[in-house]
This record gives structure tokens, sequence and C-alpha cells, in this order.
């Protein structure tokens, strides 16, 4: 018997390629881009970093870049880009990166960035000009990608907690870094820092108000900076915590 083209095909289907851009918003697909959520920060991981500020070519971060504008937002280990995001919408007029340590969670939140320009130009505008994201070591290069006294405001949200003891000095906040983002930072500028572990928590705040160069915010103040509402769920990390009904320590710092 002579199998038909119909049968040929049911019984030899055509290979479905899945595409790692969604057909319904234009954007990447996450689970195209998944990586294990712990990296070591103290392994010599393999990063082009710039000598020195002056040599990182922003230009090729933000087409849309002026003379003398600098980046004014650094959010620390960015994961997927969420927050980074809300910053570009709220703030069009100033520069915000996103800083991340993991090799496809960075390329996902590159892609993420390309798609939104994209769509928004296709739309007649011109938006997410405003944002991008560099691969890096934070811990260890920050000084070679800002100048002293760049920075406006720093986010380290829903950081690592490297719960073992021997592990402690792989958090993104301690002693020796916080003179190093102390001196990217401008007099005034702030540290936001938010997480739902407990532990890792009081170990920042320990950390920073034993530290001359910063003052914690009262409960006022943090409750009246307009960005603190969006720190809850904007990071996927941030809404994971809240769709599980978690908690979330909240800490707002002054750079003296």
């Amino acid at each position: 018997m002579v199998a038909t083209g119909r049968q040929d095909q049911e019984q030899n289907p055509e290979p479905c390629v899945l595409s790692p851009t969604s057909a319904v918003t234009g954007l990447p697909q996450k689970r195209f881009y998944r990586q294990r959520a712990h990296s070591n920060p103290i392994a010599d991981h393999s990063f082009d970093y710039p000598a020195r500020p002056e040599d990182v070519d922003w230009r090729s971060l933000y087409p849309s870049i002026q003379p003398g504008q600098q980046v004014s937002f650094a959010d620390i280990g960015c994961g997927y880009g969420g927050f980074l995001i809300t910053l570009g919408e709220m703030f069009p007029e100033k520069l915000s990166i996103g800083m991340e340590i993991r090799v496809k969670v960075s390329d996902y939140v590159v892609d993420r960035i390309t798609a939104l320009r994209s769509k928004s130009l296709a739309a007649g505008a011109s938006a997410y000009q405003n944002v991008a994201c560099l691969r890096t070591n934070a811990m260890k290069y920050l000084p070679n990608y800002f100048a002293k006294g760049q920075l406006e405001k720093m986010f380290f949200l829903y950081p690592d907690p490297h719960f073992k003891r021997a592990k402690h000095k792989w958090r993104i906040i301690n002693q020796a870094l916080l003179s190093e983002y102390a001196y990217v930072l401008r007099k005034g500028g702030l540290v936001y820092t938010m997480t739902d572990v407990e532990d890792l928590h009081k170990w920042i705040v320990a950390h920073m108000e034993e530290h001359p160069l910063y003052e914690r915010l009262s409960d006022e103040e943090a409750k009246s900076d307009p960005i603190t509402p969006k720190l809850y769920q904007s990071s996927e990390e941030g809404a994971k915590v809240v769709r599980n009904k978690g908690d979330h320590f909240l800490a707002i710092f002054r750079r003296l």
C-alpha cells in the first residue's frame, strides 16, 4: 500500500522549531535563557572590562546619549531586568545601567531592551534608549566603569544571600565594598536594598550603619520616595515574593 502525502506528514511530522521570541509580545522568552540562580563572584570569570571609566564606549549601549551625559543609576545584579525597565520608564531623562554576572541572564536583558526599543520605534516613539545592561562582576570592576561621585542611586534588590557562613564573604554588601560604593556615589546619593531574607537584611543594615559614609533614611523618608513602591514587585524576584506571600525587608541609605 502506498502512503499518501498526508499519511507521510502524520508519520514523519516536521520538527517544531521553537522561537526564543514570543509571537505575542515580541519579547524574548525567559525559558530560553535559564541559568542557575547562584554564581561565585570570587571566581575568575572571563570578562572584558575597561581600564578606567573614560574607556567605556557608552554610545554602543545608549545610541541617543548626549555629549557629557553620564549614567546616573546602577542596578547591581539586575537579574532579568524588570526593575531596570521600570527605572527607564520612571526617569526617561536619566541613564540607567543593569549589571549582571550571569551570562544567559544578561543576554536576556540585552535582547529584551533591544526588542523594547524596536517596538517603541515601530510605534513612532523612542523609549528605552536610556537603559542598558552589562555582563560584569560589580564586586570587582565597579570603579572601572564609574568616576568618583558619578552615581545618584544604586540598587541591590534581592541579592544572593549566600547562607553558609563560609560564603558570607561573597555577599554583595560588605565593609570593603561599601567604601567602593561610596567612591562612585555622589554626596547625598542613595543606596536601595531589599531582600526577603531577614538574616541578610540584618547583615546589610549592620554593615552599612557601621560604615562612616552612610546613614539610614527614616521610615517616613523611605515611604515618601516615589521609587519605594516599585521595589516590591517590579523585579521578577520581588514579584515571586509577592506571589508566595513572603516578607520584604527594605533599607535605604544616604551617602554622607
